[in-house]
């Protein structure tokens, strides 16, 4: 009788865990047929330029369905653009009826312009330029072939258009970014309408997607990713987690026994794996090879279905067959079979893994997805958010999503262990980031605010806490403010003072201004100081847990309890937002990888300011009366060192202050 390895799971390190309620409220729809996010975006549908910022599986296909056919019905537009950023996502726009469900008409074209079928680009261009003189009213297309017929069209020719641009975030404000000066230009000069969808705004660069002064001109749409996921039906939690490896991830560590990828996977989950990029460190340069090594971890290749393109592989570990698709190879007629079958897959028995390296990230719907393990350091939030969206459909096979970071630990000998602790730490930054998309929004307000109008359970109510003076403001804490935080956390010297060797007060009211000021430097200092409150408290609270005791409410911060009513800003701006994640990466880690981060940061230590100084004097008190002497310079703790410098700081300034008399 055949034997199969018995070997347990090693759960990834969650540095992210939400609960959600299962309201059923996202997937519910109104008498047109629109759920929420779809009929929130219809309110706005005579905006000339509209944004749309939803999460994956939203409804964002059918939501521009049905405001291009109510431009087309209602608003005088002559014909409708759709460019998708590639042929396979082309198929969310296919026709659908709309009218048996209330809606006024439905989504219906001719299928000689749908241009994401097979053939060139040049005769695709073509058929793009006849869409323009005939009186067809719908088109479909890639991101390619809009660039490739602009190059032969005037603006003037978009006249009475909608172009609608989905999955927005590959548009960029840099000169170099062909569809983004393809838009800049249809909005100089014509009068076409645009509609912008994507799930994930920010960018993992520093480019912004819009220009600011372009940004302005959109109306917004924006519905957060908490309100989508507590809106399910069946899906309950998610967690965001990291998994730390030495040497290959496909190679045998002699200590363990197996890869890490076989430490890490569960064959019983639904599961997305993502290769390295071929320009990470994780990466061993020969993608076909390592699809390869990890059919090896998994089990043996029985045989592959000519017909599907479907592996099918007997699991060394349970000795069941798996169904596995590869979609790295590049051989397009094979790769062509298993997409076909992938976009047939009707249950979750249909197949088990999908090995995936730039394809099956955006606009791919496996709802049955319950695990997205990613290999590598992604250092695109873009490209982390629409991984972990493939595993966020709701699906009746599944409670809880995962996604699985694989990262490769910094060697102390290694060369580029600056490369890897730098990727470690911006892998926190991302998940730290990704809890604040994902936990619930709350609202904030001062303490003697008397305006009660909109308040609820998640209104919060803050001494000293002040509201922003001008629209600008309030705008970008109402529809920017993660945008913003993608910016804070993506800083280098922020990247710096995340693991706890900077004093909250210098972090909260040093650092994350001076970044406010660069990111928005037309705001007044009273702004700059309101965005920077809503943008602390906001991360803190999220960070910390919310609890009833009796008729009080509760907030865990900093390791304490705080009656809700007792919160004040000074009080939260001793709270390092990231003092969490940190923890629990130093749990993960070997004592040396830990040194190993430190001495990385040491090296690269920030120079010390007169206002970090001053920020760090309440620390300095504190620590003297927690140790019962001053901070030693010469200590092994960074945070004492960091704290002793701030001292002789300020010991020489109060010095250079006495001898100038």
């Amino acid at each position: 009788m055949e034997k199969h390895t018995k070997t347990e799971y090693t759960k990834p390190i969650n540095l992210v865990n939400v609960t959600y309620d299962q309201t059923g409220k996202s997937k519910s729809t109104d008498d047109m047929g629109m759920r929420e996010m779809q009929a929130k975006s219809y309110a706005s549908r005579s905006a000339q330029y509209l944004l749309i910022k939803a999460p994956p599986a939203s409804g964002k296909s059918r939501a521009l369905m049905f405001l291009a056919l109510d431009k087309l019905q209602n608003q005088g537009i002559k014909k409708v653009i759709v460019a998708v950023p590639e042929r396979s996502i082309g198929n969310s726009f296919a026709p659908t009826e709309l009218s048996k469900y209330g809606f006024f008409t439905n989504w219906e074209y001719n299928q000689r312009f749908n241009l994401c079928t097979a053939g060139s680009d040049k005769s695709k261009v073509k058929t793009f330029y006849d869409f323009l003189e005939s009186e067809e009213r719908i088109l479909i297309c890639t991101h390619a072939t809009l660039r490739f017929a602009f190059e032969g069209l005037k603006e003037e020719d978009f006249n009475n258009c909608v172009v609608a641009i989905d999955e927005f975030h590959h548009v960029s404000a840099d000169g170099e970014n062909i569809l983004g000066n393809v838009l800049r230009n249809i909005m100089a000069k014509s009068s076409a309408h645009i509609i912008a969808m994507t799930g994930s705004y920010f960018r993992g660069d520093s480019v912004p997607v819009l220009a600011p002064e372009d940004e302005s001109k959109f109306t917004n749409v924006t519905y957060n990713y908490y309100d989508q996921l507590n809106g399910y039906e069946y899906l309950k939690s998610l967690g965001i987690g990291y998994h730390f490896y030495r040497g290959r991830y496909y190679k045998h560590d002699d200590e363990k026994g197996m890869s890490a990828l076989e430490e890490i996977l569960d064959e019983n989950l639904k599961t997305i794996i993502h290769i390295p990029s071929v320009n990470s460190a994780e990466s061993s340069k020969e993608k076909t090879r390592e699809v390869d090594h990890i059919i090896d971890c998994i089990g043996l290749l029985e045989y592959q279905d000519t017909e599907t393109g479907v592996l099918y592989v007997k699991s060394k570990r349970s000795g069941r067959i798996l169904k596995i698709a590869d979609l790295v190879n590049d051989n397009q007629k094979e790769r062509d079979k298993i997409v076909a079958y992938l976009r047939g897959v009707k249950t979750d028995e249909d197949i088990d893994m999908i090995i995936a390296l730039g394809m099956a990230k955006e606009g791919f719907d496996w709802p049955f997805c319950q695990h997205a393990l990613t290999i590598g350091y992604r250092g695109s939030l873009t490209e982390i958010i629409q991984i972990i969206g493939r595993a966020t459909r709701d699906s009746s096979n599944k409670n809880h999503a995962q996604f699985t970071n694989l990262i490769a630990q910094p060697d102390a000998v290694d060369d580029d262990v600056k490369l890897a602790v730098n990727n470690m730490l911006k892998a926190i930054t991302a998940s730290l980031l990704m809890e604040q998309v994902l936990a619930p929004n709350f609202k904030f307000k001062p303490m003697d605010d008397s305006d009660e109008e909109g308040d609820d359970e998640n209104t919060i109510k803050i001494r000293g806490f002040k509201k922003p003076t001008s629209q600008r403001a309030k705008n970008i804490i109402e529809s920017d403010l993660n945008d913003l935080k993608a910016t804070i956390l993506q800083d280098d010297t922020m990247l710096k003072a995340m693991p706890g060797n900077i004093e909250p007060e210098v972090i909260n009211t040093v650092l994350i201004p001076k970044i406010i000021r660069e990111k928005y430097p037309d705001l007044s200092a009273e702004d700059v100081e309101a965005i920077r409150q809503h943008v602390v408290v906001d991360s803190v609270v999220k960070n910390g847990t919310v609890e009833d005791h009796g008729s009080k409410k509760f907030i865990r911060m900093a390791g304490s309890f705080v009656n809700i009513d007792d919160i004040n800003i000074d009080l939260i701006d001793t709270v390092n937002p990231f003092q969490k994640a940190f923890e629990i990466l130093s749990k993960s880690v070997t004592s040396s990888i830990l040194k190993s981060i430190q001495d990385t940061i040491n090296i690269t230590r920030i120079e010390m300011t007169e206002e970090e100084a001053i920020a760090s004097w309440e620390g300095i008190k504190r620590w003297k009366q927690n140790t019962g002497s001053a901070p030693d310079i010469n200590s092994h703790d960074p945070k004492e060192q960091r704290l002793a410098q701030a001292l002789l700081f300020l010991q020489n300034i109060k010095r250079r202050k006495a001898q100038n008399g």
